[in-house]
Protein backbone atom coordinates (compact mmCIF):
# COMPACT_ATOMS: atom_id res chain seq x y z
CA UNK A 1 0.00 0.00 0.00
CA UNK A 2 1.15 3.63 -0.70
CA UNK A 3 1.81 6.16 1.84
CA UNK A 4 -1.57 7.75 0.82
CA UNK A 5 -3.40 4.49 1.46
CA UNK A 6 -1.77 4.15 4.77
CA UNK A 7 -2.81 7.30 6.04
CA UNK A 8 -6.66 6.96 4.27
CA UNK A 9 -7.11 4.21 6.45
CA UNK A 10 -5.76 5.94 9.57
CA UNK A 11 -7.98 8.84 9.33
CA UNK A 12 -10.56 6.12 10.14
CA UNK A 13 -8.67 5.65 13.44
CA UNK A 14 -10.50 7.55 16.77
CA UNK A 15 -7.54 9.59 18.18
CA UNK A 16 -8.66 10.07 22.26
CA UNK A 17 -7.45 13.94 21.93
CA UNK A 18 -7.69 14.20 26.04
CA UNK A 19 -4.70 14.81 27.45
CA UNK A 20 -3.43 15.96 24.17
CA UNK A 21 -1.50 19.01 26.26
CA UNK A 22 1.03 16.57 28.71
CA UNK A 23 1.00 12.89 27.05
CA UNK A 24 1.78 10.30 29.31
CA UNK A 25 5.30 9.27 27.93
CA UNK A 26 4.40 5.43 28.76
CA UNK A 27 0.83 5.57 27.42
CA UNK A 28 1.85 6.87 24.48
CA UNK A 29 4.60 4.29 24.11
CA UNK A 30 2.45 1.59 24.24
CA UNK A 31 -0.35 2.84 22.67
CA UNK A 32 2.02 3.17 19.15
CA UNK A 33 3.86 0.10 19.77
CA UNK A 34 1.42 -1.27 17.09
CA UNK A 35 2.84 -0.75 13.45
CA UNK A 36 6.13 0.77 14.57
CA UNK A 37 9.52 -0.07 13.07
CA UNK A 38 11.11 -1.89 15.82
CA UNK A 39 13.20 0.65 18.45
CA UNK A 40 11.92 3.58 16.62
CA UNK A 41 9.21 4.38 19.00
CA UNK A 42 11.53 3.13 22.35
CA UNK A 43 13.44 6.29 22.28
CA UNK A 44 11.78 9.91 22.64
CA UNK A 45 14.20 13.10 23.48
CA UNK A 46 11.42 15.80 22.67
CA UNK A 47 10.75 18.20 25.10
CA UNK A 48 6.95 18.94 23.89
CA UNK A 49 4.97 16.74 21.67
CA UNK A 50 1.46 18.50 19.99
CA UNK A 51 -0.97 16.05 19.12
CA UNK A 52 -4.09 17.87 17.81
CA UNK A 53 -3.63 16.74 14.33
CA UNK A 54 -5.20 13.35 13.53
CA UNK A 55 -3.59 12.74 10.42
CA UNK A 56 0.06 13.44 8.96
CA UNK A 57 1.40 16.87 9.99
CA UNK A 58 3.49 17.83 6.52
CA UNK A 59 4.69 21.03 7.67
CA UNK A 60 5.62 23.76 10.46
CA UNK A 61 7.45 27.17 10.73
CA UNK A 62 8.28 29.05 13.63
CA UNK A 63 7.03 32.81 14.15
CA UNK A 64 10.31 35.06 13.23
CA UNK A 65 10.29 37.89 15.74
CA UNK A 66 10.00 35.97 18.93
CA UNK A 67 10.42 32.47 17.89
CA UNK A 68 7.85 31.39 20.47
CA UNK A 69 4.78 30.04 18.44
CA UNK A 70 4.83 27.24 15.54
CA UNK A 71 1.97 27.01 13.07
CA UNK A 72 1.72 23.44 11.75
CA UNK A 73 -0.58 21.96 8.80
CA UNK A 74 -1.81 18.56 8.06
CA UNK A 75 -3.53 15.76 6.33
CA UNK A 76 -6.63 16.26 8.42
CA UNK A 77 -7.45 19.55 6.56
CA UNK A 78 -6.44 21.86 9.95
CA UNK A 79 -3.79 24.23 10.44
CA UNK A 80 -3.03 24.64 14.15
CA UNK A 81 -0.85 27.80 16.05
CA UNK A 82 0.16 26.70 18.94
CA UNK A 83 3.07 27.93 21.91
CA UNK A 84 6.48 26.29 20.98
CA UNK A 85 7.14 26.24 25.11
CA UNK A 86 4.27 24.22 26.52
CA UNK A 87 2.23 23.16 23.19
CA UNK A 88 -0.39 24.93 24.49
CA UNK A 89 -3.19 25.82 21.66
CA UNK A 90 -3.39 29.38 20.56
CA UNK A 91 -5.68 29.13 17.57
CA UNK A 92 -7.04 26.65 14.93
CA UNK A 93 -6.76 28.42 11.32
CA UNK A 94 -10.04 26.55 10.40
CA UNK A 95 -11.83 26.31 6.99
CA UNK A 96 -9.62 24.97 5.02
CA UNK A 97 -11.08 21.45 2.53
CA UNK A 98 -8.00 19.56 1.52
CA UNK A 99 -4.49 18.57 3.28
CA UNK A 100 -3.04 21.94 4.69
CA UNK A 101 0.71 21.72 2.81
CA UNK A 102 1.97 25.12 3.53
CA UNK A 103 2.03 27.36 6.14
CA UNK A 104 4.17 29.97 7.63
CA UNK A 105 4.04 33.84 9.40
CA UNK A 106 4.94 36.89 8.07
CA UNK A 107 8.64 38.71 9.04
CA UNK A 108 7.47 40.15 11.72
CA UNK A 109 4.72 37.89 13.01
CA UNK A 110 1.79 39.71 12.86
CA UNK A 111 -0.44 37.38 10.33
CA UNK A 112 0.50 33.74 9.50
CA UNK A 113 -0.94 32.42 6.29
CA UNK A 114 -2.49 28.80 5.80
CA UNK A 115 -2.09 26.67 2.26
CA UNK A 116 -4.04 23.58 1.18
CA UNK A 117 -3.94 20.95 -1.22
CA UNK A 118 -6.58 22.74 -3.43
CA UNK A 119 -5.43 26.05 -3.35
CA UNK A 120 -7.50 27.93 -0.42
CA UNK A 121 -5.25 30.47 1.17
CA UNK A 122 -6.20 31.65 4.40
CA UNK A 123 -3.94 34.95 6.40
CA UNK A 124 -4.52 35.33 9.90
CA UNK A 125 -4.06 38.32 12.43
CA UNK A 126 -2.06 36.37 14.65
CA UNK A 127 -2.95 38.58 17.57
CA UNK A 128 -6.31 38.83 17.21
CA UNK A 129 -6.42 35.30 16.40
CA UNK A 130 -8.96 36.51 13.12
CA UNK A 131 -9.06 35.62 9.60
CA UNK A 132 -8.68 38.62 7.30
CA UNK A 133 -8.11 37.12 4.19
CA UNK A 134 -8.88 34.24 1.72
CA UNK A 135 -8.43 33.22 -2.01
CA UNK A 136 -8.84 30.36 -3.97
CA UNK A 137 -6.00 29.50 -6.70
CA UNK A 138 -5.87 26.13 -8.65
CA UNK A 139 -3.66 23.51 -6.99
CA UNK A 140 -0.73 24.68 -4.14
CA UNK A 141 2.49 23.45 -5.12
CA UNK A 142 4.23 26.10 -2.49
CA UNK A 143 3.88 29.32 -0.83
CA UNK A 144 6.16 31.85 0.35
CA UNK A 145 5.70 35.18 2.83
CA UNK A 146 8.42 38.30 1.44
CA UNK A 147 11.03 39.26 3.81
CA UNK A 148 10.54 42.71 3.86
CA UNK A 149 6.90 42.94 3.73
CA UNK A 150 3.30 41.86 3.93
CA UNK A 151 3.31 40.58 0.84
CA UNK A 152 2.84 36.44 0.00
CA UNK A 153 3.75 34.59 -2.96
CA UNK A 154 2.56 31.44 -4.42
CA UNK A 155 3.23 28.69 -6.98
CA UNK A 156 0.17 26.79 -8.23
CA UNK A 157 -0.26 23.32 -10.52
CA UNK A 158 -0.93 25.44 -13.63
CA UNK A 159 2.35 26.81 -13.78
CA UNK A 160 1.61 30.31 -12.00
CA UNK A 161 2.58 32.51 -9.20
CA UNK A 162 0.84 34.20 -7.64
CA UNK A 163 1.65 37.73 -5.44
CA UNK A 164 -0.68 39.69 -2.95
CA UNK A 165 -0.70 42.58 -0.91
CA UNK A 166 -2.21 41.64 2.47
CA UNK A 167 -4.61 41.85 3.75
CA UNK A 168 -5.87 44.52 0.85
CA UNK A 169 -5.52 41.75 -1.42
CA UNK A 170 -4.01 43.67 -4.10
CA UNK A 171 -2.70 40.94 -6.77
CA UNK A 172 -0.40 39.88 -9.69
CA UNK A 173 0.33 36.63 -11.47
CA UNK A 174 3.28 35.12 -13.08
CA UNK A 175 2.37 33.59 -16.03
CA UNK A 176 5.58 30.15 -16.33
CA UNK A 177 5.13 27.65 -18.72
CA UNK A 178 2.01 25.25 -18.94
CA UNK A 179 3.30 22.92 -16.07
CA UNK A 180 3.06 22.92 -12.37
CA UNK A 181 5.49 25.81 -10.32
CA UNK A 182 7.06 22.94 -8.40
CA UNK A 183 9.05 25.12 -5.62
CA UNK A 184 9.93 29.02 -5.49
CA UNK A 185 11.90 31.45 -3.31
CA UNK A 186 11.60 35.46 -2.87
CA UNK A 187 15.25 36.65 -3.03
CA UNK A 188 16.67 38.67 -0.26
CA UNK A 189 16.50 41.77 -2.17
CA UNK A 190 12.67 41.24 -2.21
CA UNK A 191 12.81 42.48 -5.92
CA UNK A 192 13.30 39.14 -7.72
CA UNK A 193 11.71 35.60 -6.95
CA UNK A 194 13.07 32.30 -8.58
CA UNK A 195 10.44 29.61 -9.26
CA UNK A 196 11.31 26.39 -10.53
CA UNK A 197 8.83 24.23 -12.77
CA UNK A 198 8.26 20.65 -13.93
CA UNK A 199 9.26 20.53 -16.84
CA UNK A 200 13.03 21.37 -15.53
CA UNK A 201 12.88 25.28 -16.55
CA UNK A 202 14.12 28.22 -14.00
CA UNK A 203 12.84 31.65 -13.95
CA UNK A 204 13.77 34.87 -12.40
CA UNK A 205 11.42 37.02 -11.97
CA UNK A 206 11.30 40.97 -11.32
CA UNK A 207 8.39 41.13 -8.89
CA UNK A 208 7.79 44.85 -9.58
CA UNK A 209 7.44 44.50 -13.48
CA UNK A 210 5.91 41.20 -13.43
CA UNK A 211 8.57 40.14 -16.16
CA UNK A 212 11.18 37.56 -16.32
CA UNK A 213 14.64 38.53 -16.44
CA UNK A 214 16.49 35.31 -16.96
CA UNK A 215 14.97 32.20 -18.45
CA UNK A 216 17.19 28.72 -17.41
CA UNK A 217 15.78 25.82 -20.19
CA UNK A 218 17.59 23.13 -22.29
CA UNK A 219 21.23 22.41 -21.36
CA UNK A 220 21.12 25.56 -18.41
CA UNK A 221 17.67 23.87 -16.86
CA UNK A 222 16.97 20.81 -15.58
CA UNK A 223 16.34 17.47 -17.27
CA UNK A 224 13.14 16.23 -15.23
CA UNK A 225 11.31 18.71 -12.09
CA UNK A 226 12.55 20.95 -10.09
CA UNK A 227 12.41 20.08 -6.37
CA UNK A 228 13.65 22.74 -4.47
CA UNK A 229 15.37 26.09 -5.00
CA UNK A 230 17.87 28.22 -2.32
CA UNK A 231 19.28 31.72 -2.06
CA UNK A 232 22.48 32.33 -0.66
CA UNK A 233 22.89 35.32 2.14
CA UNK A 234 23.02 38.31 -0.40
CA UNK A 235 20.88 36.67 -3.10
CA UNK A 236 23.79 36.51 -5.50
CA UNK A 237 23.62 32.89 -5.85
CA UNK A 238 21.30 30.71 -7.02
CA UNK A 239 20.82 26.68 -6.45
CA UNK A 240 18.53 24.62 -7.51
CA UNK A 241 17.92 20.73 -7.39
CA UNK A 242 16.14 18.38 -9.28
CA UNK A 243 14.79 14.82 -9.79
CA UNK A 244 17.36 14.71 -11.83
CA UNK A 245 20.17 14.48 -9.35
CA UNK A 246 21.71 17.91 -10.39
CA UNK A 247 21.97 20.54 -8.34
CA UNK A 248 22.99 23.73 -10.38
CA UNK A 249 24.47 27.02 -8.88
CA UNK A 250 23.10 30.10 -10.56
CA UNK A 251 24.66 33.87 -10.80
CA UNK A 252 21.38 35.59 -9.82
CA UNK A 253 22.31 38.87 -11.81
CA UNK A 254 23.67 37.17 -15.18
CA UNK A 255 20.95 34.00 -15.11
CA UNK A 256 24.55 31.74 -15.99
CA UNK A 257 24.57 28.75 -14.58
CA UNK A 258 28.42 28.98 -12.22
CA UNK A 259 29.03 24.99 -12.13
CA UNK A 260 26.38 21.45 -11.67
CA UNK A 261 26.92 19.39 -8.86
CA UNK A 262 25.92 15.74 -9.55
CA UNK A 263 26.17 12.91 -6.75
CA UNK A 264 25.99 9.18 -8.48
CA UNK A 265 23.72 7.03 -6.22
CA UNK A 266 25.41 5.28 -3.51
CA UNK A 267 22.58 2.75 -2.70
CA UNK A 268 22.05 0.46 -5.49
CA UNK A 269 18.84 -0.89 -3.73
CA UNK A 270 16.97 -2.09 -6.76
CA UNK A 271 17.82 -5.15 -8.15
CA UNK A 272 19.95 -4.81 -11.61
CA UNK A 273 16.71 -5.59 -14.09
CA UNK A 274 15.38 -2.34 -12.40
CA UNK A 275 17.74 0.12 -13.04
CA UNK A 276 15.77 3.26 -12.80
CA UNK A 277 15.20 2.89 -9.13
CA UNK A 278 19.23 3.12 -8.50
CA UNK A 279 19.39 5.51 -11.50
CA UNK A 280 16.96 8.23 -9.65
CA UNK A 281 18.50 9.80 -7.07
CA UNK A 282 16.49 13.08 -6.52
CA UNK A 283 17.81 16.38 -4.96
CA UNK A 284 15.31 16.96 -1.68
CA UNK A 285 17.01 19.82 -0.35
CA UNK A 286 19.06 22.20 -0.39
CA UNK A 287 20.74 25.30 1.24
CA UNK A 288 23.46 27.70 1.60
CA UNK A 289 25.73 28.06 5.01
CA UNK A 290 25.93 31.78 6.16
CA UNK A 291 29.20 31.53 7.11
CA UNK A 292 31.69 29.73 5.00
CA UNK A 293 31.56 29.45 1.61
CA UNK A 294 29.86 25.86 1.36
CA UNK A 295 26.52 24.99 0.31
CA UNK A 296 24.62 21.44 1.38
CA UNK A 297 22.45 19.06 -0.90
CA UNK A 298 20.23 16.33 0.58
CA UNK A 299 20.01 13.28 -1.65
CA UNK A 300 17.00 10.83 -1.68
CA UNK A 301 19.82 8.04 -1.20
CA UNK A 302 20.55 9.58 2.27
CA UNK A 303 23.60 11.25 1.11
CA UNK A 304 23.90 14.64 2.67
CA UNK A 305 26.63 16.42 -0.12
CA UNK A 306 28.50 19.27 1.21
CA UNK A 307 30.27 21.13 -1.56
CA UNK A 308 33.06 24.18 -1.27
CA UNK A 309 31.94 26.85 -3.51
CA UNK A 310 35.23 28.11 -3.76
CA UNK A 311 37.03 25.34 -5.08
CA UNK A 312 33.36 23.76 -6.71
CA UNK A 313 34.22 20.36 -5.18
CA UNK A 314 32.84 17.91 -2.96
CA UNK A 315 34.26 18.54 -0.01
CA UNK A 316 31.93 15.86 2.72
CA UNK A 317 29.65 12.70 2.16
CA UNK A 318 27.12 12.32 5.30
CA UNK A 319 25.70 8.89 4.98
CA UNK A 320 22.02 8.74 6.19
CA UNK A 321 20.36 4.98 6.46
CA UNK A 322 17.26 6.28 4.60
CA UNK A 323 16.19 9.23 2.40
CA UNK A 324 16.95 13.16 3.61
CA UNK A 325 13.53 14.92 3.63
CA UNK A 326 14.66 18.31 4.60
CA UNK A 327 17.76 19.91 5.39
CA UNK A 328 18.46 23.67 7.02
CA UNK A 329 21.75 25.22 7.91
CA UNK A 330 21.99 26.86 11.13
CA UNK A 331 22.43 30.92 11.18
CA UNK A 332 25.29 32.07 12.03
CA UNK A 333 27.40 28.67 11.96
CA UNK A 334 28.48 26.04 9.59
CA UNK A 335 26.18 23.25 11.36
CA UNK A 336 23.39 21.79 9.12
CA UNK A 337 20.48 19.86 10.02
CA UNK A 338 18.74 16.72 8.67
CA UNK A 339 15.27 15.37 8.92
CA UNK A 340 14.97 11.67 7.33
CA UNK A 341 12.53 8.97 6.21
CA UNK A 342 13.81 7.08 9.12
CA UNK A 343 12.50 9.59 11.61
CA UNK A 344 15.53 11.46 13.30
CA UNK A 345 16.56 15.22 13.35
CA UNK A 346 20.87 14.99 12.89
CA UNK A 347 23.12 17.74 13.24
CA UNK A 348 26.27 17.89 11.37
CA UNK A 349 29.30 19.92 11.14
CA UNK A 350 29.93 21.12 7.90
CA UNK A 351 33.41 22.04 8.23
CA UNK A 352 34.57 18.06 9.48
CA UNK A 353 31.80 16.33 8.15
CA UNK A 354 30.94 14.72 11.58
CA UNK A 355 27.86 14.26 13.41
CA UNK A 356 27.13 16.17 16.16
CA UNK A 357 23.87 14.69 17.75
CA UNK A 358 21.64 13.04 16.54
CA UNK A 359 17.64 13.26 18.01
CA UNK A 360 14.55 10.93 18.08
CA UNK A 361 10.81 10.67 18.95
CA UNK A 362 8.78 10.03 16.49
CA UNK A 363 6.81 6.92 14.88
CA UNK A 364 7.07 7.44 11.74
CA UNK A 365 9.27 9.84 9.26
CA UNK A 366 10.20 13.52 9.75
CA UNK A 367 7.96 15.32 6.99
CA UNK A 368 9.21 18.93 7.58
CA UNK A 369 11.04 20.76 10.53
CA UNK A 370 12.16 24.32 11.68
CA UNK A 371 15.18 25.61 13.91
CA UNK A 372 14.70 28.81 15.95
CA UNK A 373 17.00 31.82 15.42
CA UNK A 374 19.69 30.98 18.08
CA UNK A 375 19.30 27.46 17.25
CA UNK A 376 18.27 26.41 20.47
CA UNK A 377 15.49 24.06 19.49
CA UNK A 378 14.09 22.01 16.93
CA UNK A 379 10.01 21.81 15.52
CA UNK A 380 9.89 18.73 13.54
CA UNK A 381 6.14 16.65 12.17
CA UNK A 382 5.68 13.81 11.05
CA UNK A 383 3.19 11.14 9.67
CA UNK A 384 2.59 9.86 13.35
CA UNK A 385 0.21 12.66 13.35
CA UNK A 386 2.57 14.34 15.84
CA UNK A 387 4.72 18.14 15.81
CA UNK A 388 7.23 17.77 18.40
CA UNK A 389 9.97 20.05 20.47
CA UNK A 390 13.39 19.32 20.23
CA UNK A 391 15.86 21.34 22.85
CA UNK A 392 19.47 21.17 21.11
CA UNK A 393 22.04 20.57 23.00
CA UNK A 394 25.48 21.52 22.05
CA UNK A 395 28.92 21.26 24.32
CA UNK A 396 30.45 23.23 21.70
CA UNK A 397 28.84 26.70 22.25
Amino acid sequence: PSADDLADEMEDVDFDDEGAEEPDAEAWETEDDEGVEDGMEAQDDSEVTFSLHSASVFCVSLDPKTNTLAVTGGEDDKAFVWRVSDGELLFECSGHKDSVTCAGFSHDSVFVATGDMSGLIKVWRVEAKEEVWSFEVGDLEWMEWHPQAHVLLAGTADGNSWMWKIPSGDCKTFQGPACPATCGRILPDGKRAVVGYEDGTMRIWDLKQGTSLHVLKGQDGHQDPLTCVASNQDGSLIMTGSVDCHAKLVNSATGKVVCVFKMESVAPKAPAGEGEEAESNSVESLGFCNVMPLAAVGYLDGTLAIYDLSTQSLRHKCQHESGIVQLLWEESSAVVYTCSLDGAVRLWDARSGKMISEYRGHSAEILDFAVNKDASIVVTTSGDHQAKVFCVQRPDR
